[in-house]
């Protein structure tokens, strides 16, 4: 495990007074590298994690020191306060509005401790016409457009895309916004309030989409959906031993060789460029599935692997840990219950015992 000492945020210390997922994997991240954490739960039961999802909870909460305040009472209120003054950085989740009612909002806080960073993480942000608004992720994604483009049914978006897009994602555009805030500091002394939207920060997810569309002509919604979802060689496969195959052959070089190791009865000069393959897309799937359906998993892999091409078992998520990919990137924390995947990122400085 890295060293304290050796940790980027080492000496970093946090306030949470936020719930659920967006705010709580925030501050775990802000913690892996380095940070303590205090997290301040309101009772009778703390963070409604807790009781909804207590896995989940663990997830994002582990190695923070839990503290139980009643910031409605004036005992926890100048508890907060106390915590405040000697943090750098506060985290909140609550609705526009809420923090300042307990007087522990932006202003109220920076005067306590001007070198604060104060995250403050929501559905649509600190202001506008949705501000007020109550929320989860699919709220969010449908918000920012990108729910439009889900899912396989013509016109029909899919509920969910395995994980929660939008929470991950804002939570995500916090963290860098927090350590830009913090490299900020150095230089002004001074800290600053984050207003962090999750609609927002998958909106800016969009742009590559919007800039494809712009260019492509791709008015309407059909259009760009039918852009986004029909690709010709992109998919899961299912093999004969009933696992599932992802394979993503979607330039020419590996389109050329996915047709040459599947053997694929289709004519090369019709599906040459991707162009071409995009107006015969359905056609391509499904010999890719027949061929697919002939063959086993290890098998198809294999071929595909010895090919260059791009391809993968999907994989259960509780088998991730055994998987040599999991174990060769060291990404489980190494205990021997660890069922979590360490912070991501390898930094050279950050030294393993």
């Amino acid at each position: 495990m890295p060293q304290p000492h050796s940790l980027p945020l080492s000496g970093i210390a946090v306030a949470d007074f936020s719930e659920l997922l967006p705010g709580p994997f925030l501050t775990q991240n802000l913690l892996e590298l380095g940070a303590t954490v205090t997290k301040i739960e309101r009772p009778p039961h703390g963070d409604n994690a807790r009781l909804l999802y207590p896995g989940v909870f663990d997830s994002v909460n582990r190695g923070k020191q839990c503290v139980m305040l009643d910031l409605k009472q004036p005992a926890g209120a100048q508890a907060a306060r106390d915590i405040i003054a000697a943090c750098d950085v506060l985290v909140e989740g609550f609705r526009p509005g809420v923090m300042a009612r307990l007087g522990l909002g932006y202003d109220a806080a920076a005067a306590i401790n001007p070198r604060l960073v104060y995250v403050s993480l929501s559905g649509y942000g600190q202001n506008g016409p949705h501000a007020q608004r109550p929320g989860h992720d699919i709220n969010y994604l449908a918000t920012a457009g990108a729910l439009a483009l889900s899912g396989s049914d013509p016109g029909m978006p899919a509920p969910g895309a395995g994980l929660p897009v939008a929470d991950l994602c804002g939570a995500m555009y916090a963290l860098s916004s927090t350590l830009a805030a913090l490299m900020q500091r150095q230089h002004t002394g001074r800290g600053q309030h984050l207003d962090v939207s999750l609609t927002d920060c998958v909106a800016h997810w969009m742009n590559p989409r919007l800039g494809q569309f712009s260019s492509a002509g791709l008015g309407s919604l059909a259009a760009q959906r039918l852009d986004v979802l029909n690709k010709p060689a992109y998919g899961v496969f299912r093999t004969r031993d009933d696992a599932c195959v992802a394979i993503a052959a979607l330039e020419d070089h590996f389109w050329l060789r996915l047709l040459q190791v599947l053997a694929l009865d289709l004519d090369h000069a019709q599906t040459a460029t991707y162009h071409q393959r995009v107006m015969l897309a359905a056609a391509i799937n499904q010999a890719i599935a027949g061929r697919m359906a002939d063959l086993d998993a290890r098998d198809a892999i294999a071929r595909l692997e010895a090919s260059d091409v791009p391809v993968s078992l999907v994989e259960e998520p509780l088998a991730l840990r055994g998987t040599p990919h999991a174990q060769a990137r060291w990404l489980f924390e190494s205990h021997a219950e660890a069922q979590y995947v360490r912070y991501p990122v390898r930094l050279t400085h950050m030294n393993e015992a």
